[in-house]
């Protein structure tokens, strides 16, 4: 084995990424011939990745030697585990494939590959899983194919991580940081964060040496070659144990005995009530209207669009149906005609009254998606249209 991996860093010049393309074309055509057996039947389908084959294996052979649970841990590891759990970090990024960061911190969600880059996050409980996971094998960023794909969108992934790394420390374990990926996002953070080599102050790279004593004296920083021309100096840790490091960063305590997972339902629900239908750049108000925002109970949040929501069966008595419902009270069986009614009132005074809250209508928002409510004005207001009868708009 030693000497067939000599072969190939020596036929591609060490380029380990470029290897790895070799070795997925390699288990692609060896899927697809004398080892069939060894994948499941919906792999052959067309639309499925060519690179998935290889990156099965690697779920497999992960899966295989990850403990199943921390009760599997050696004594001596089981300390460091522990030590680690209480840190409780704000958020955890990493590029390993495997689950074991899971079965560390169960509270903890995992946002994995692309999920970086198109989901909200609360900045607070979440695995970044930036190299994929075994859970997703097609995820996983290994071939030279997918890392030009995350070079192309790292800056927007250097962006979000650029908001931990000016507020909180960051600590990389076990990682000797010589991914062109995590090189590139460094690169990015010396930009803005230090300038002509300056020190990054509150980034640290821990790295395991069994043979240093205490008598020693290693290096307190490091040097990361970002290319030929540049590089990057972080804190440096050397240790024989991650033990004391781990409980050295967990003396803080900051969200001591708080729940990340309540956490981050709590943040999912305070970004949730505020409306997105309000103006956004210029509110204009005068002082006297400012003046009466802050001493009235109240105001304040409606200036910006933002309501309190304190008896939701009032609203529920004030707003009990939907569209359908609404319909059905008219005499019909569909929403369709129900809404109708409410284009022909748009048509003949131009005003729609499911753009706005007002006494015939309300928006509420559950989650990700918004849900109309009528009153039993609608309902009056609808029926006289239906009928051709006058009627007279209260918006």
């Amino acid at each position: 084995i030693y000497a067939k991996g000599s072969y190939y860093k020596q036929t591609y010049n060490k380029d380990l990424i470029e290897i790895g393309k070799v070795f997925s074309d390699k288990y692609r055509e060896w899927a697809w011939r004398e080892g069939r057996d060894f994948f499941p039947p919906e792999l052959y389908e067309e639309d499925t990745p060519p690179d998935i084959y290889i990156k099965h294996k690697i779920k497999q052979y992960l899966e295989e030697i990850t403990p199943a649970s921390l009760d599997q841990i050696q004594t001596q590891y089981a300390r460091e585990i522990s030590a680690l759990q209480d840190i409780r970090p704000h958020a955890i990024i990493t590029t390993n494939y495997d689950n074991f960061l899971e079965m560390i911190f169960t509270e903890y969600t995992p946002i994995i590959g692309q999920q970086v880059l198109k989901l909200n996050h609360s900045s607070i409980g979440e695995i970044f899983k930036i190299h994929g996971c075994i859970s997703k094998p097609e995820s996983l960023i290994l071939t030279s194919d997918d890392y030009e794909e995350f070079t192309t969108k790292k800056k927007y992934l250097s962006a979000k991580l650029l908001t931990y790394f000016a507020e909180h420390p960051l600590l990389f374990v076990g990682y000797s940081a010589e991914d062109p990926n995590i090189k590139s996002i460094l690169c990015d953070i010396d930009e803005i964060i230090a300038t002509n080599n300056e020190l990054i102050p509150n980034i640290y790279i821990l790295e395991w040496d069994n043979e240093i004593t205490r008598k020693a004296l290693p290096s307190r920083e490091k040097l990361i070659a970002i290319d030929s021309h540049r590089s990057v100096r972080i804190k440096s840790i050397v240790a024989d144990s991650f033990d004391w490091v781990f409980k050295a960063f967990g003396a803080n305590g900051a969200i001591e005995k708080v729940n990340p997972k309540l956490l981050r339902a709590i943040l999912a629900r305070t970004y949730d009530m505020v409306r997105c239908d309000i103006p956004r750049k210029t509110v204009e108000v005068d002082f006297q209207m400012l003046e009466n925002a802050i001493n009235v109970e109240g105001q304040l949040p409606k200036i910006y669009g933002i309501t309190t929501l304190t008896n939701p069966t009032a609203l529920n008595a004030g707003y009990p149906y939907n569209l359908t419902q609404v319909a059905n009270k008219l005499g019909f069986k569909s929403w369709y005609h129900a809404n109708k009614l409410i284009e022909q009132i748009k048509d003949q005074t131009g005003i729609n009254i499911k753009a706005s809250d007002n006494k015939y209508h309300i928006r509420i928002k559950v989650g990700n998606t918004d849900f109309s409510k009528y009153s039993e004005a609608a309902v009056i207001l609808l029926n006289s249209v239906k009928n051709n009868e006058e009627y007279n708009l209260e918006i």
